[in-house]
C-alpha cells in the first residue's frame, strides 16, 4: 500500500487475505488486507485480555471486522506470543493520537493518516475530530468496505472526514488526490505513516520524506521504522526473524532497516527542521509505567520517527 508518494510509488504489500470480510468482499477484492485486519485484532485484544489501565481502548476495528467468535483463538492471536507486538501496536496508536490531541489544541486543523486502514480515531474522537479535517488515505476497495460497514454500524461518514481513495499499486500520488480532496496547503497538518517503511528502498524513504518536508511550516510527520534484527531484544528477535522470512516468501520482503542516528539523518537531509527518536523504552515509560503483567513493547524492533518542519 503506497504511504507517500513521489519518484517512485511507495508500496506496501498487497494481499489476497482479507480477514472479517465477506466471501463476495474477497471476490471484489474489497475489505483490509491481513496486516490491518490483524492489527485491529489485535488492539481489541489488548482491551479483551489485558487488565487495565488499556493504553487504547479500541474495539472498532474488531467491530468493522466482524470475525467468527473464535478470533481470539487463532494462531496470531496466542497471549503470550502476542504481549509485545500487541504492546507496541497500542503504544505508538496512543503517541500518535496524543501528538494529534496535543496539536489540536494549539491550532492544528489537518490530520492525514496515510494507509488509513481499520483506524478508529475519528469513531473514538468524535468531538475532536469534528473540529479537524481528517483525509483518510488507502486503496478504493478498502475505503468502499469500511464506509459501508461504519454505515452498517451506525457511525456515518461526517463531512469533516474526507476519504481519499488512491490506487498505490497503480502509481497515483497521495498528494494530487489530498489537494483534490479538499488538502489546504497553506495550513500545517500532522501526517501519519506506520509500517511501510521497512518495504521501501532507501531512495524511495528518501523521497518520501522529501515531499513531506514540503508541507507548510509547523507539519508533523509520524513514521515507523525498522531497526536492524540483530539490535533487537533477544525474546522478540525469532519472531522478527520469522516475519522477515514470510514477507521474502510473500514477494514483499523487508528491504530497508535503520537505526536511530540513520533515521534522524534521513529526516534532516530531507528538510525537516526537527527530528526525534520515540523509543521503545520511551512508550515503556509514558504508557506502561507500574504494570506488573510484563506488558510492554520490545526494545529495538519498529519504534517512531517525529519530524517537525
Amino acid at each position: 500500500m503506497d504511504a507517500f508518494g513521489g519518484c517512485k510509488p511507495l508500496e506496501r504489500p498487497a494481499t489476497n487475505k482479507r480477514m472479517g470480510a465477506s466471501m463476495s468482499d474477497e471476490s471484489r477484492g474489497d475489505g483490509p488486507d491481513s496486516t490491518a485486519a490483524r492489527v485491529a485484532l489485535w488492539r481489541a485484544l489488548h482491551v479483551t485480555i489485558d487488565a487495565p489501565p488499556h493504553v487504547l481502548d479500541d474495539t472498532i476495528g474488531l467491530r468493522l471486522l466482524a470475525p467468527p467468535t473464535d478470533w481470539r483463538q487463532r494462531g496470531d492471536m496466542d497471549p503470550t506470543f502476542t504481549r509485545p507486538f500487541r504492546a507496541s501496536i497500542v503504544a505508538r496508536a496512543r503517541f500518535i493520537e496524543d501528538l494529534v490531541i496535543e496539536r489540536a489544541a494549539h491550532g492544528l486543523t489537518q490530520y492525514v493518516i496515510l494507509g488509513a486502514g481499520l483506524d478508529s480515531f475519528v469513531q473514538r474522537h468524535a468531538e475532536l475530530a469534528s473540529k479537524l479535517t481528517v483525509f483518510e488515505v488507502d486503496q478504493p476497495g478498502t475505503q468502499a468496505w469500511k464506509r459501508r460497514r461504519l454505515s452498517e454500524l451506525g457511525f456515518g461518514t461526517p463531512d469533516w472526514v474526507r476519504f481519499v481513495a488512491v490506487d498505490f499499486e497503480a502509481g497515483d500520488s497521495w498528494r494530487h488526490a489530498l489537494d483534490a480532496a479538499g488538502f489546504d496547503a497553506s495550513k500545517p497538518a500532522v501526517v501519519v505513516s506506520t509500517g511501510v517503511s521497512m518495504y521501501l528502498t532507501e531512495e524511495a524513504n528518501r523521497a518520501a520524506l522529501r515531499e513531506v518536508a514540503t508541507l507548510a511550516p509547523g507539519s508533523a510527520l509520524a513514521m515507523t521504522f525498522l531497526l536492524p534484527l540483530e539490535l533487537a531484544d533477544p525474546d522478540v528477535r525469532p519472531a522478527l526473524e520469522r516475519a522477515v522470512q514470510g514477507a521474502r516468501a510473500s514477494g514483499t520482503p523487508f528491504i530497508s532497516f535503520y537505526t536511530p542516528a540513520q533515521i534522524l539523518a534521513l529526516a534532516t537531509e530531507a528538510g525537516f527542521g526537527e527530528a526525534h527518536h520515540v523509543s521503545a523504552d520511551n512508550l515503556t515509560q509514558r504508557y506502561f509505567a507500574g504494570r506488573t503483567d510484563g506488558l510492554r513493547p520490545p526494545g529495538n524492533a519498529e519504534e517512531l520517527l517525529i519530524a517537525t518542519i
